[in-house]
């Protein structure tokens, strides 16, 4: 009985049948936290302009992230990391709370009704017969959407393109030493990947963070590098606060005809983002990891 329980530990993640190993997968876990540390900074830096409290934003993206990620590997057996969405946060800091004039408390009580919706349609198997009916063109059309949704928010932040009255966009101060290491970082990894170099996006953020560092200890320019991360000790200032919004949420003294037209057109647009959200990402890493059937499909859709 050990043996065999042993065996079945050791074969859990068919590492062989997928050909890879332990190092590589330690590799490209590491690559994977990296690359998507930032949004430990851009979440809280979204949703606190709602009034959200950025310090429990910022514990609850790492644990959530964490747990996510763990079940997917689990679960699924799948090597895909899960964090929040950057399409959905925007869309209820800057739409929901912005637009609709909710409250973040309402916008919290419209994400826990749309969360139990996306749930009832995974358990009743709509949510794979929506993404089956979708062409694969398009699945591919909504992933390079996201990407570069994802993409002009890191130019943004990182200086590279700015606001222009005239042209609604424009290329950022060159001369400042952010924007200087956010372009040595892009060329660096530019070419890593195109010589296509094992591990090239891990090696390219520790060799932009060494000069990062560089450039500010040692040149004294200011390029960004925190001194320390102001992450909260508690999720109290956010955690279960949903539960005030639903009052709000339903607008019951503008009628029950405009309460429930609200309800339904917030819940159906927070439901849709959510999804072609989440396909377009899935599928998008699925295809470039080599996942997807020909006919463009992933087996074993349903437990993710």
């Amino acid at each position: 009985m050990a043996k065999e329980s042993t065996v079945s530990r050791k074969d859990f993640f068919k590492l062989k049948e997928n050909k890879t190993t332990v190092r590589t997968e330690i590799v490209a876990g590491l690559t994977t936290f990296f690359t998507m540390a930032y949004i430990i900074f851009v979440n809280p830096s979204i949703l606190g302009t709602t009034g959200m409290d950025t310090g429990a934003i910022m514990l609850a993206t790492c644990i959530s992230a964490a747990i996510g990620t763990l079940l997917m590997g689990l679960l699924s057996n799948y090597p895909l990391a899960q964090a929040p969405g950057m399409g959905l946060n925007a869309f209820f800091a800057f739409t929901i709370c912005g637009t609709y004039g909710y409250s973040w408390q309402a916008g919290l009580a419209a994400v826990f009704i749309s969360g139990l919706i996306f749930i009832l349609l995974t358990a009743t198997g709509g949510r794979e017969a929506i993404v089956n009916a979708i062409p694969l063109p398009i699945k591919k059309a909504i992933s390079g959407g996201i990407g570069l949704f994802i993409a002009i928010v890191a130019l943004i932040n990182a200086g590279i393109v700015a606001n222009s009255d005239s042209t609604l966009i424009t290329l950022g101060n060159f001369s400042d030493p952010k924007v200087l290491l956010a372009v040595i970082g892009i060329v660096i990894t530019t070419v890593l990947v195109v010589w296509h170099v094992k591990g090239g996006l891990f090696i390219s953020i520790l060799i932009t963070t060494v000069v990062g560092a560089i450039m500010q200890f040692g040149f004294g320019a200011n390029v960004g590098i925190a001194k320390g991360l102001s992450v909260g000790n508690s999720l109290a200032p956010t955690f279960g606060q949903f539960l005030g919004g639903f009052g709000e949420l339903l607008k019951l003294d503008q009628g029950i005809g405009v309460a429930i037209f609200s309800l339904i057109s917030v819940l159906i647009s927070l439901t849709m983002v959510d999804m072609f959200d989440t396909v377009g990402t899935l599928y998008g890493t699925a295809s470039k990891a080599g996942f997807l059937t020909k006919d463009g499909k992933l087996p074993g859709a349903t437990r993710l």
